[in-house]
Formats: C-alpha cells, sequence, structure tokens
C-alpha cells in the first residue's frame, strides 16, 4: 500500500469505523494471493512442509488462511493507536521485570509470527521503565514503512535503520553499548537480508534454513541475556505475550564460539516450530524460507 492510499484509507475508518480498514485490507490481501504468485508458492511449499500428508490443495487454503489473517496485522497497527483498544496477556513477564531490576539489559528475539509491532508497542507503554531499541530493515521504497518507523517512535522506541542491501558494523555497535547501559535491543531473527551476510544453518521442518548470526552474537558479545518473545493474536483486538527464559549464548574459547551460536539458533527455530504448531497461520514469513528438505541434523558441514 503507498503512503496516500494508507492515510485516506486509515482517514476513512476513523469516520466510517474499523470495520471498514478491515474489509478493505482483506480485498488487498485477496488480490496480493492472486497476483503475487511467487509469494503465494513460498507459502504453500511452506505449509505442506508444516503439514506433511494433506491433500495437494490444503496448502492453498492454509496460505488464503495466512493471506487473510495477515490483514490484522495492518488493523491492529491503526487499532494501537487507542491504547485501550487492543488487550493483552503476558507470559513470561517475570523475566522482564527481573532483568529491568537488575538492569542487565537484554536481546529480545522476535520473528515473523503474530505482530511484532503492536507487541513492542504495548510493551513500551505498559513498561514505563524499559528501554528499547529497534533494529528494523530498511527498504528505500516502502511509504508504509516510514509511518510505521515514526509511529513507533512516538511511543517511545529507538529505532535503527538496518539497509538490507548490507548494513554497517558500527549499526551493532550502537546496539552494544545500548545493551550494557541497561537497556533491550530488539531484532528479528528469522530473515537473512543479503547474501553477504553472516549466517548460521538450523533444522526446521525437516528443512535447512538460514538465519541471520548478528543476534546470537550480540549476546554473546555482550555476555546479556536473549529472550525469545511471539505476540500471538488469540482473538479480535486480544493478544497473548510469551516471553522465553534467558538464553546465555556463551563460548569459552574462540573456537567453540560458532557452535555456541549454532546451538542458540536451532533453540530459536525449535520455539518457532512449537509456536507455529499451535498458531499455524501466524505465519507472516513471504519470502522463501524453507531450503533444501534433509534427513539429520544440521551442523557446520551442511
Amino acid at each position: 500500500m503507498r503512503k496516500r492510499f494508507y492515510i485516506i484509507l486509515t482517514a476513512l475508518s476513523n469516520m466510517l469505523g474499523s470495520w471498514f480498514f478491515a474489509w478493505s485490507a482483506r480485498v488487498i490481501a485477496a488480490g496480493y494471493y492472486v497476483l503475487f504468485p511467487s509469494r503465494t508458492l513460498a507459502s504453500v511449499r511452506f505449509y505442506r512442509a508444516l503439514f506433511p500428508g494433506r491433500g495437494r490443495l490444503y496448502p492453498f487454503g492454509c496460505a488464503w488462511r495466512q493471506f487473510q489473517n495477515f490483514t490484522s496485522v495492518f488493523l491492529d497497527r491503526f487499532l494501537v493507536q487507542d491504547s485501550s483498544a487492543v488487550s493483552y496477556t503476558f507470559e513470561g513477564r517475570d523475566h522482564l521485570l527481573h532483568a529491568l531490576r537488575h538492569g542487565s539489559g537484554g536481546i529480545l528475539l522476535m520473528s515473523h509470527i503474530g505482530n511484532w509491532e503492536v507487541g513492542a508497542r504495548l510493551l513500551k507503554k505498559s513498561t514505563s521503565d524499559l528501554r528499547l531499541m529497534l533494529y528494523m530493515g530498511r527498504r528505500a521504497r516502502d511509504q508504509i514503512e516510514r509511518l510505521q518507523k515514526d509511529d513507533l517512535t512516538a511511543d517511545g522506541i529507538r529505532i535503527v535503520a538496518v539497509d538490507q542491501n548490507g548494513g554497517s558494523p558500527l549499526e551493532l555497535v550502537e546496539g552494544v553499548g545500548f545493551i550494557k547501559s541497561g537497556g533491550f535491543v530488539s531484532m528479528a531473527g528469522d530473515m537473512v537480508w543479503h547474501p553477504g551476510q553472516r549466517s548460521v544453518a538450523a533444522r526446521f521442518l525437516g528443512h535447512r534454513v538460514m538465519l541471520p548470526e548478528a543476534p546470537f552474537m550480540l549476546a554473546m558479545v555482550t555476555g546479556a541475556p536473549l529472550y525469545v518473545f511471539f505476540a500471538a493474536r488469540t482473538a479480535a483486538r486480544q493478544y497473548h505475550f510469551t516471553l522465553s527464559a534467558p538464553v546465555a549464548v556463551r563460548a569459552d574459547t574462540r573456537a567453540q564460539r560458532r557452535e555456541a551460536v549454532r546451538q542458540a539458533a536451532q533453540a530459536y527455530v525449535d520455539q518457532i516450530e512449537r509456536h507455529l504448531r499451535r498458531s499455524p497461520f501466524e505465519w507472516y514469513h513471504f519470502s522463501p524460507f524453507l531450503g533444501p528438505a534433509i534427513d539429520e541434523e544440521v551442523s557446520d558441514a551442511v
């Protein structure tokens, strides 16, 4: 959606009600499903892996539900402007509060499951002493993305925009300093943006996948705990947040670093897989993600 269209849609929805926004978004999602077959087929391949043995048409139906569910991301972005319009429960909040009390900082590892933006904004609004820095990819022509970043900044979240064609090491240095000062850095751990990006292999749904190395190396370099965070939509205007117990990424020697990162990455995608078994249609990763099928555990040699 272009910026002007999005602004007009939001204005009309403010006058007519949220139903107008929801209806318009569903029409747009249907258009994407039909007119962008590469994205649809990437989703179909994913659901074939998640539900093996189902009929040939079943993954297409799953992809349709995925595309339609994705409209809730835009609807709730519109609704969350009113802090009372979206409610949530929080499993694992004690982990966050403990870290805040001790000033240790940490890494909130998000994913393209559920609505990470609503999660970040409600976390910041409800936890006054939470200092949050969010790493986001930067697309040169994405006007909606710029509006999204403006809204997050207005909520007190510090945004670091990373060029998807290759970020600067100084961007991670900024994150190291922020964590050491007691802040929390949040980033997605399930998308490699460009071929030259440092990555680590993991096993997911019987396939080889590549994950960015940066979140796990950031945890190792700073010594800060890493938490896996999900913001699952349980009903209209209702969310359930899940924050994992802290994960330490440590290595006694330089030679052990790669294995420590690999184990942390595998633990992360294992949590994603368990979450998707419960909420299969909240997977909003529309780029090809699954690599070749594998029959054994991934190692650095794969």
